[in-house]
């Protein structure tokens, strides 16, 4: 459950702003259908803070009837010191009772679950993973050398995705995986497969669109990926709106550059 490639998977919703079930479900069957290990639902990719309620609950129910574990993010509006920290995430994994996976991305939410966070976390066993996002390919090898195997680690930035598996990461939570989902999987396998000329090979082509999951538009521009990548829609929910301008053109060349010069996997 907790290694291999992970989707954070995107939500569908109509022209008319509603959830489209049957879009997530042909989406969610072409991940699964490539390999992918899990899905996580309803996350920042999922623009989960604009569903209500029972939206957030369709979608997961959509997933997966049920979940296997809880991806928690500390504190995504107030930006918790380190002891209020331990507290929240001590608080939620109680109230959830599910094996848990910490979020540690001081990037985008500007709470950092340090070595020493994760260390002092240690004695309850329902936190079993960390999703590494501080951008610095070092945190790695940092949680491997004060807790050893203690934790299953995983990236959660795309751009790092091969990195953080040569340095020792047991899985990706990845964005683009979306949209080329079989490419993603091919990285993973060959990695696991000791093949890394093969996997840098591929990652190399993959760079230019991993990049696109770095950026406060990363909704936007992997919805536009999967639009054209698997004919999905890019329709995202306010305030957010689609790519437009100099920014559209810009993003939709560099898919479409990939997609005109994806990998032969036949060949793997």
């Amino acid at each position: 459950m907790w290694q291999g490639i992970i989707p954070a998977v995107t939500t569908k919703f109509t022209l008319d702003d509603q959830l489209d079930h049957a879009e997530m479900e042909r989406c969610f069957a072409l991940m699964m259908e490539a390999g992918c290990h899990g899905l996580i639902a309803c996350g920042t990719l999922g623009e989960g803070n604009m569903l209500d309620h029972d939206e957030r609950l369709a979608v997961l129910a959509r997933a997966k009837a049920g979940a296997d574990g809880l991806m928690i993010v500390p504190s995504p509006l107030y930006h918790t010191n380190p002891r209020e920290t331990v507290a929240n995430l001590r608080a939620i994994a109680s109230a959830g009772d599910l094996p848990v996976m910490i979020y540690s991305n001081r990037i985008g939410y500007r709470v950092d679950v340090t070595p020493d966070i994760m260390e002092e976390l240690a004695d309850d066993a329902r936190f079993v993973a960390i999703k590494e996002s501080s951008d610095d390919i070092r945190r790695t090898t940092e949680i491997f050398n004060q807790l050893g195997n203690r934790y299953n680690v995983l990236t959660g930035v795309d751009n790092l995705g091969l990195e953080a598996l040569l340095m020792g990461a047991v899985g990706w939570v990845a964005g683009l995986v979306v949209a080329f989902p079989r490419e993603n999987v091919a990285i993973w396998n060959l990695v696991q497969a000791g093949r890394i000329d093969e996997a840098r090979e591929i990652y190399r082509w993959f760079r230019p669109l991993l990049d696109l999951d770095v950026s406060t538009f990363l909704v936007q521009q992997i919805k536009l990926a999967e639009a054209l990548a698997i004919g999905s829609n890019e329709r995202v929910r306010a305030p957010r709106l689609p790519l437009a301008g100099k920014h559209r053109a810009r993003v939709q060349g560099v898919i479409r550059h990939a997609i005109a010069t994806r990998p032969d996997l036949s060949k793997l």
